[in-house]
């Protein structure tokens, strides 16, 4: 009989990999987002510290106290009024146009992109002078053709925003689909379109009261105090106040901002199947 000696084998080790060396880039790409974050951050810090300075020191009431303001209410109302009636009528005149050039004219898609730059091309003191040449005198006299031309100043960004969400879908496919099954236009454009461009629908929302809440030279020519007017105006009796609400402005539009963001990433989790 052969005994057969147990033989011990030793497993060679992998070598360990050696650390790879941060690349330029990625140090370049580091050090760009430091300074376009200070660039950003340092100017609203400065303004934080400038609002909350008072002779007794340091304090947050400034921003508890701006509810009951003079004049705040009415200027705030007035512009939420406003960005309702300038979103409705935007979406209203924006969504059935772009679907319908990227339906039927995708051949003048570029020429129809020029026209929605016009708004920002054109100064807006133009713009403001030139509506209240023409307009009629019923409307002269309401604030609400304030809401039409911020419906115009807000096409260039509600375009591009549903613009982007139009290319993303298989546009004809839908339509074509949905047609067969025996839709008309209404429930095609309601039921099938309307729930795919949701995120392009909020984003030109967005942008649109972003816009309607910070413009102020149109307003002021037409004199009405809407809420950037009231900020201006109010900062010459006390710049304190008026630096804590824009700072709080900016701060909501970046909360709807970020708030769009998650949406759109929810949606797309739900809408990937699962790994089985």
């Amino acid at each position: 009989m052969v005994a057969v000696a147990d033989v011990a084998v030793e497993v060679p080790q992998r070598a360990a990999r050696p650390r790879r060396a941060p690349r330029a880039g990625s140090w370049a790409r580091w050090i760009l987002l430091v300074l376009v974050g200070a660039y950003f951050l340092v100017p609203l810090f400065a303004a934080f510290e400038f609002a909350v300075e008072t002779p007794a020191g340091d304090s947050l009431a400034v921003f508890g106290g701006i509810g009951g303001q003079e004049g705040f209410a009415d200027a705030f109302g007035l512009s939420l009024n406003l960005a309702v009636v300038t979103t409705v009528i935007t979406l209203v005149l924006m969504v059935p146009t772009a679907i319908y050039v990227h339906l039927r004219l995708p051949a003048v898609q570029r020429l129809f992109e020029g026209i929605t730059i016009l708004p920002i091309v054109i100064p807006p003191v133009v713009l403001i002078v030139g509506v209240l040449q023409v307009s009629p005198g019923a409307l002269k006299g309401t604030p609400y053709l304030l809401a039409l031309e911020y419906a115009v100043l807000a096409m260039p960004f509600a375009y591009r925003s549903l613009d982007s969400g139009l290319r993303a879908l298989a546009l004809k496919t839908l339509v074509e689909a949905s047609r067969s099954l025996g839709g008309g236009w209404f429930t095609t454009l309601f039921r099938v379109l309307l729930p795919n461009l949701r995120s392009a629908l909020l984003s030109a929302t967005i942008l649109t009261i972003a816009l309607v809440l910070g413009e102020y030279t149109m307003a002021s020519l037409d004199q009405y105090e809407t809420f950037p007017v009231w900020v201006v105006v109010f900062d010459q009796d006390n710049a304190h106040v008026s630096v804590a609400v824009s700072l709080l402005a900016l701060l909501g539009t970046w909360v709807l901002l970020i708030g769009i963001s998650l949406i759109d990433r929810r949606r797309g989790r739900s809408g990937t199947p699962g790994e089985s």
